[in-house]
């Protein structure tokens, strides 16, 4: 681990925006899934929710290529309960909407948590969908097309919330909890060791501040060979 991926991996973890996601109702697409989950990397934002029914849905896509490390994605087979549990964790519904009384997504505050909520292109999003969200948004269009790709919209309406958060100063500090920080430190610059310590349940070894394990580790994943283990790091 050279000193300035270190520090590219620093900067990325001090400006995550845990408090912004993106919920897709009815997935049917996988690759709109990936695109969608690329875009919310891209301004901060670190879990995805898909409620589908697909069996099995990663995002493997080659529109998610890089971004699995850092993006989870949340599987969901009801629509109210994973509203539900997002409002639960303080989240603001946001629903992409066709609607005319729906407001103009650039008139929307994003700087407070905020799930956005998109549907398919064809259906939109389901009236229970609609009923449980807190806001609806629309999307001027002035061109004779209906509507934007899914993931086109997602990512309008993602950047309109970063230039918000950016004028916000949200940016400049870091949201991430001490634990969670570390942990997704270790993770990046140890992926080897921290997929071993995952599969046996272990907690991971405590790291300096140069990301380095302060004791050498001897996992029986690596033969007990501790300098071949010390040497599994990104």
């Amino acid at each position: 681990m050279t000193p300035e991926r270190l520090q590219v991996i620093r900067n990325s973890l001090e400006r995550r925006q845990p408090d912004l996601t993106v919920v897709m109702e009815r997935v049917t697409k996988p690759h709109n899934l990936a695109a969608v989950a690329r875009t919310l990397e891209a301004v901060g934002g670190m879990e995805v929710h898909a409620i589908t029914e697909l069996r099995p849905l990663r995002l493997s896509q080659m529109s998610a290529a890089g971004i699995r490390k850092w993006m989870k994605l949340q599987k969901h087979q009801s629509t109210g309960q994973c509203l539900a549990k997002l409002k639960q964790q303080g989240f603001h519904i946001i629903a992409t909407t066709l609607s005319e009384t729906a407001k103009d997504y650039r008139d929307i505050d994003y700087t407070r948590p905020v799930a956005i909520l998109t549907g398919q292109e064809l259906e939109g999003i389901s009236d229970e969908a609609i009923g449980l969200a807190d806001q609806c948004i629309s999307i001027p269009i002035v061109g004779m097309v209906q509507s934007l790709n899914v993931s086109v919209a997602t990512a309008l309406v993602l950047y309109e919330a970063h230039r918000q958060r950016h004028q916000a100063g949200a940016y400049e500090r870091r949201k991430l909890d001490d634990a969670s920080y570390t942990r997704l430190l270790f993770e990046a610059c140890h992926p080897q060791i921290a997929r071993y310590c995952q599969e046996k349940s272990i907690s991971y070894p405590a790291i300096d501040d140069n990301a380095e394990i302060l004791e050498p580790f001897t996992g029986t994943a690596f033969g007990n060979d501790t300098d071949k283990a010390n040497k599994t790091r990104a």
